[in-house]
């Protein structure tokens, strides 16, 4: 095992920061050392990181144990209070080298980062935080495609939600600094770039001129033009401005996937939940790109159970799947966040939940299957994640054999069927 280990749970952005992490702690010499890069998007996250901490202290008895990400900005006093952890660190901290600088002082042993409380947790005031700096890496672990931070977190305040306590307000970097950045990985070997963020249709706001998602993805496209493809993590789609809507009909560089933060398919819990857009919006969003762009595939987070959800409520939800043409679905039992409104609402039984959970992931499993089945005879192109595996332009999983290509290739494929959950697929040539 490495002396340097980055667990990493959540989104795309906390993949990032990890790579982000582990450039700061190999220059700085940190060894024998174990990070654990917290989520708080549900209860279930949060237990998850305790889990791994506990794990990691019981395989790695002498490791130095450090505790960071937005389950530990919200509550680090939490972290702070087990026993298997030696620091907490805060979103902004991790970032920043003086951090591990400290952590690689060789005089600072497991659990002797310092006397104090406040030697030993690190977390400052992410509300206080008006800039996001980017941070030129080399690459990730894999090969096949990398991540590019463009906006971390967010001024809105849906009802449901913990996560702009650990991420601050929207702030934005700078065209400049993303294009340097995918730059750099495509000298390195990408050929996907996926640009993250916390709220990217928020993207620009905060910087001078008039700036937007759409003007950035149109500047990378023209200043890097021999990056092979291009990829959004997550948009708020009642928020895409015109040139990205215009990028996404005209640009084939651009994947032809979205994945939209829906939460809902029903007006009224769409309004409890304290989100801008209503059913109509998604479903209108869903059929004009689909005319602009007919290759184009949909994925969505939907919340099963929100409170006072009806068992009406729900269907207006569950057939929203079909209504927007929805593909890949991460379904999320409702999950009570401690100083949400939401979790002062009246709650829908845990059984009830649990449920319609099942039921969303029922009818995103025949979705998908509906989609695999729709490509059969198709000629695709893939990125290898493996040897083996890889996903199409609009992100499906595709399993060829046999195949030769490195993960990291783009292989030019025709689909010969599927096994349910992933497209089987032949190289062509």
């Amino acid at each position: 095992m490495s002396d340097l280990e980055i667990i990493t749970f959540g989104c795309r952005l906390n993949a990032y920061e990890s790579e982000v992490m582990r450039q700061h702690a190999q220059t700085a010499g940190v060894a024998d050392a174990v990070i654990v890069n917290t989520c708080a998007v549900t209860g279930e996250a949060v237990r998850q990181a305790r889990q791994a901490i506990r794990k990691a202290r019981r395989e790695r008895p002498g490791a130095k144990i450090v505790v960071t990400g937005c389950a530990a900005q919200i509550d680090p006093d939490h972290f702070a209070g087990m026993d298997e952890v030696d620091r907490v660190v805060g979103n902004q901290e991790k970032l920043e080298a003086p951090t591990f600088r400290a952590l690689g002082n060789p005089g600072l042993g497991p659990h002797k980062f310092g006397t104090g409380e406040t030697e030993r947790v690190s977390v400052n005031d992410i509300m206080s935080v008006k800039e996001t700096a980017n941070h030129l890496i080399d690459g990730f672990g894999g090969r096949a495609r990398a991540y590019v931070q463009i906006q971390n977190g967010c001024d809105h305040r849906c009802t449901f939600c913990i996560i702009p306590y650990g991420r601050g307000p929207s702030r934005s970097v700078p065209a400049g600094e993303v294009v340097a950045q995918v730059r750099r990985l495509l000298e390195n070997g990408y050929q996907e770039i996926v640009l993250t963020g916390v709220d990217m249709t928020a993207y620009g706001k905060d910087l001078p001129g008039v700036m937007t998602l759409g003007k950035l993805v149109r500047t990378v496209l023209k200043l890097v033009p021999e990056l092979p493809r291009l990829r959004l993590s997550s948009i708020d789609s009642v928020e895409a401005d015109p040139d990205l809507i215009a990028a996404i009909a005209e640009e084939e560089r651009l994947m032809p996937h979205l994945h939209l933060s829906l939460q809902a398919g029903d007006d009224l819990t769409l309004k409890r939940m304290k989100r801008r857009h209503a059913r109509a919006d998604s479903v209108a969003f869903c059929e004009a790109m689909r005319r602009a762009r007919p290759d184009i595939a949909f994925g969505a987070d939907i919340i099963a159970g929100f409170p006072t959800e009806t068992h009406g409520m729900f269907e207006n939800t569950l057939s929203m799947v079909d209504d927007c043409g929805l593909t890949f679905l991460h379904v999320f039992p409702f999950s009570p966040r401690e100083g949400t409104p939401a979790a002062r609402m009246p709650q829908v039984h845990g059984a009830v939940v649990a449920e319609r959970a099942r039921a969303l992931r029922e009818k995103g499993a025949s979705a998908l299957q509906a989609h695999l089945e729709s490509a059969k005879g198709r000629r695709i192109q893939v990125l290898m994640e493996t040897e083996r595996q890889g996903r199409s332009t609009d992100f499906t999983p595709v399993r060829l054999d046999p195949c030769t290509a490195s993960a990291g290739a783009l292989v030019d494929c025709m689909v010969s069927g599927d096994d349910g959950a992933a497209l089987l697929a032949e190289a062509l040539g």
